[in-house]
């Protein structure tokens, strides 16, 4: 019996000892599967994140430079993803397009990436081409390829390298200094000199004044003679050494386009048209020498936006049209129906134009064009008449043809 109890007792203990083991064995399982995953899920992930690269295309911006200058390549990405809030979380890398190796290499050193931006200084000729911005993070990664063309300070350069500006003449206006806030970041301290055709313009000059501590040259009473070239520098220091920044702005003078009150001579107070029938009802304006484009011309219905009381479009403005005759100028905004209905015969319409020196509004209603005319009942009736007459003629002369021949007769005979 007691070799019975032992071997019984056997199982029991072996049992208990398999439950006790348990929670440990369960441990050491789950540890074993994390282990897994990380070295063989994470590295997948990060394989496909890096092998299916969305390219974005190429930035719409070519960066034209000088050679010799700072270069600063900003990347079309990091600037729509907020650099700043999600710059711990992403890569940015560079490269150019005609070579796989990252930017910058070991043995160069007048590149590097800041915030984002891929720095060349100073730039050379060899350096243009097409630069591409890689930004990744463990679920995302994008491309777009900038485009950079390094020119020699010549003259024959200034067309490519030269950012247009307009201003208007007999006005007082100002030309921008433009990109250079990555050289700038104390304004008050900012010392731009600028040039007319390479010579430097005399502050004490009245016709032209650099505003201290921002990037504007105003330029009073604009002449036709100002237009050409200009160029604005300063002086960016990296590293104890100091470099040139310049831009250069080919100025464009415009004629002041003068405006006039705005005569509107049509439509009519009234318009006939028939149900179910589509109509056209022109608003045309009269501007004589004036300027065309800062005048507005549009519909309204029962004082509401004619877009806004007809959202089905069944009434709607017509594409407007700007031309000219005999040197005049005229505006016409048509006022569309497709097709007309009761309804509009209630509306009122109409046609609102202004400028800076006028508001004018012209109403007009649709009449339901009636079937009735006189012209409809007369002209039966003067058929009728014309047969009448023609009878009436016919018989009189028939009557005097007999008197004659009657006559001719009584005298033969006598």
């Amino acid at each position: 019996m007691q070799g019975c109890r032992l071997r019984s007792a056997g199982p029991v203990l072996s049992t208990s000892y398999v439950l006790q083991k348990l929670p440990e064995t369960m441990f050491i399982l789950y540890m074993l599967i994390m282990s897994i995953s990380a070295s063989t899920i994470q590295p997948e992930e990060h394989t496909v994140a890096a092998e299916n690269c969305q390219f974005l295309g190429k930035h719409f911006k070519t960066d034209f430079r000088v050679e010799g200058e700072p270069v600063v390549l900003r990347c079309p990405q990091v600037q729509l993803w907020l650099w700043a809030s999600v710059s711990p979380h992403v890569n940015v890398t560079w490269r150019k397009n005609d070579s796989d190796r990252t930017i910058p290499g070991e043995e160069e050193t007048r590149m590097w990436i800041q915030d984002g931006a891929l720095w060349i200084l100073p730039a050379l000729q060899k350096d243009s081409g097409t630069y591409i911005c890689t930004v990744r993070n463990s679920s995302y990664c994008s491309e777009m390829s900038v485009e950079l063309r390094v020119f020699e300070k010549t003259e024959a350069s200034l067309p490519f390298i030269s950012y247009p500006q307009i201003l208007t003449l007999s006005t007082s206006g100002s030309l921008v200094c433009p990109e250079l806030s990555e050289f700038t970041h104390n304004k008050m301290d900012m010392k731009i000199q600028w040039y007319k055709d390479s010579v430097l313009l005399d502050q004490d000059n009245e016709k032209f004044l650099s505003v201290r501590g921002t990037s504007r040259l105003l330029i009073h009473n604009v002449s036709v003679e100002d237009a050409g070239y200009y160029s604005c520098a300063m002086t960016f220091t990296h590293e104890g050494i100091p470099y040139n920044v310049t831009r250069n702005i080919e100025l464009r003078v415009n004629k002041k386009e003068e405006e006039t009150i705005p005569v509107i001579i049509s439509p009519h107070q009234t318009i006939l048209a028939s149900l179910g029938s589509r109509l056209t009802i022109p608003c045309k304006v009269f501007l004589g020498a004036g300027t065309q484009s800062t005048t507005m011309l549009w519909w309204m219905a029962n004082n509401t936006r004619i877009e806004n009381a007809y959202q089905g479009g069944r009434v709607a403005e017509g594409q407007r049209q700007e031309y000219s005759e005999n040197n005049e100028n005229y505006i016409d905004v048509p006022l569309v129906f497709d097709p007309v209905i009761r309804e509009d015969l209630n509306t009122d319409f109409k046609c609102l134009v202004r400028n800076t020196l006028s508001f004018q509004t012209l109403r007009t209603t649709v009449k339901e064009a009636t079937t009735f005319s006189w012209g409809t009942v007369l002209a039966p009736l003067s058929l009728v008449c014309l047969v009448l007459v023609g009878i009436w003629m016919h018989r009189r002369c028939k009557h005097r043809t007999g008197k004659a021949y009657g006559l001719t007769t009584l005298k033969t005979g006598h």
